[in-house]
Order: C-alpha cells, then structure tokens, then sequence
C-alpha cells in the first residue's frame, strides 16, 4: 500500500502525491497529515498535485477535507501545480473546493501561506491594541 510522503519545511508541510489515490490512501494520509501538524506545529500545508493527470469528486472531497481539518488544527492549505484539464474538471463535477487557497506552484503557495500568517499576526496585534484601548 502506497504511502504519500509528508515533509516538513521551516513552517510547512509539504504533501506530494505522487500515487493514485485509493480510498484507503486518502484516509491514511489524512490521519498522517492530521498528526504532523500536531506534532510539529506548523501552520501551513501544501498539497502539490503537479502528477496528477486526472481528478474526480473523490479527490476533490479528499482535498476539501484535508484542508478542513488542517485548519481546524490551525493550519492553512494551499493546492499547488493543478493542471489546467484538472481545474476544468473539478469545475464540470461542480467542486468548488471551498477553503482551499491555490497556486501555481510550491514557491507561490508558500508565498501565500506567508502572507496569511502575517495577516493574521497584523489581525492578532490589532486585536490587543483594541483590548488595551478599551480598558485604560
């Protein structure tokens, strides 16, 4: 049984499918996935469908799924290197993938995962600002 690779970069975890992806596939690397982000902390994750050729409702479910339980363990998702044959048939199977942030490629989902973090620490500090404002 094939495995999907996880690794870890800085920050980010890097998922690469390489293999086809069988049901019993999808939920070992969702279990494994949910585990690395908890044992490592990261707060990004890149999902790299570059090998893919073709994409059908169930990876586009699996993909939803992984990016909805990565961000309730406070972890964004991007899905990098989607062919264009890819995204036209996700959008003909009417999956939206809501949730899911894309890019072209990995430096770009990266890039993405960055600019949200740092959103979020902009959002953070305002927040406090706004709790010290109001109680001096």
């Amino acid at each position: 049984m094939d495995r999907v690779p996880v690794l870890k970069i800085g920050d980010i975890l890097l998922v690469s499918i390489q293999v086809d992806m069988s049901d019993q596939t999808a939920v070992m690397l969702q279990e494994d996935l949910a585990e690395r982000i908890v044992a490592t902390g990261c707060h990004g994750v890149i999902i790299d469908i570059t090998a893919l050729d073709i994409v059908d409702s169930f990876v586009g479910r699996m993909l939803s799924t992984i990016a909805s339980i990565s961000k309730v363990l406070d972890a964004e998702t991007v899905v990098v290197g989607m062919r264009p044959a890819v995204a036209i048939t996700l959008v003909e199977l009417g999956l939206s993938l809501n949730g899911i942030r894309t890019a072209l490629n990995v430096e770009r989902g990266m890039e993405l995962i960055a600019t949200a973090r740092a959103d979020e620490w902009v959002m953070d500090d305002v927040d406090e600002d706004t709790e010290t404002t109001a109680t001096t």
